[in-house]
């Protein structure tokens, strides 16, 4: 595990600046991803608890969308080179640097946790106490939205991302997963690739028992 932390803090120190001016305004353009980050503010909003982590925050930027939509939203990142670009572009909001396997987060304390492809660097063996950790800082009710590239394929595809090596996930495995770790997804949305790679975005809502 630590020597693929190490591999991910290393690869994402070396483009914050080109990351940032790629991804800034990205759900501008992608309504479908757009809808469901809307979708989990609203229910999280609906909850009564809206404090929730942004894991895998890179420059903030949906941090910042998650305290527009309401919520009580803090990020969180591997990368310490992406928590001092998030800090100086969002100084009103809090950013730490804590891997997504061991977050400095109370059991039960949050309504909800994004995941904006922020899981697809993991590898398959340590994916699933990547999500009870997920689950352990989730109020009972609390919500989980994690987005990810799915495949058609029956198992996890490695692929080349442009930053680090990544993997793409059958939709219904991933589902699997979550419930592994105590977590019902209720909402899923698959759509047609952003990218030259061809796997489809895939986003899913899921619910702490």
């Amino acid at each position: 595990m630590m020597e693929h932390q190490d591999e991910t803090r290393a690869a994402y120190n070396g483009v914050v600046d080109l990351y940032a001016s790629m991804f800034a305004d990205r759900l501008e353009t992608r309504p479908f991803a757009r809808a469901m980050v809307d979708t989990f503010a609203e229910l999280v909003r609906g909850s009564g608890n809206t404090r929730v982590a942004d894991v895998g925050c890179g420059p903030g930027h949906l941090t910042a969308m998650l305290h527009d939509l309401g919520l009580d939203a803090f990020g969180l990142d591997l990368s310490p080179a992406m928590v001092d670009h998030a800090r100086r572009a969002h100084p009103a909001l809090r950013f730490d640097e804590a891997p997504m396997e061991a977050l400095p987060v109370e059991d039960g304390a949050l309504g909800g946790v994004l995941a904006h492809y922020s899981m697809i660097h993991t590898p398959p063996g340590e994916l699933p106490a990547l999500l009870v950790e997920q689950a352990r800082v989730l109020a009972p009710g609390g919500l989980l939205l994690v987005s990810l590239f799915a495949t058609d394929a029956p198992e996890p595809v490695r692929f080349d991302h442009k930053v680090t090596p990544a993997y793409s996930w059958p939709a219904n495995r991933f589902a699997e997963l979550l419930a592994g770790a105590g977590l019902v997804t209720f909402a899923r949305l698959l759509h047609d690739p952003a990218s030259e790679r061809g796997f489809l975005d895939a986003h899913l809502l899921a619910r702490l028992r």
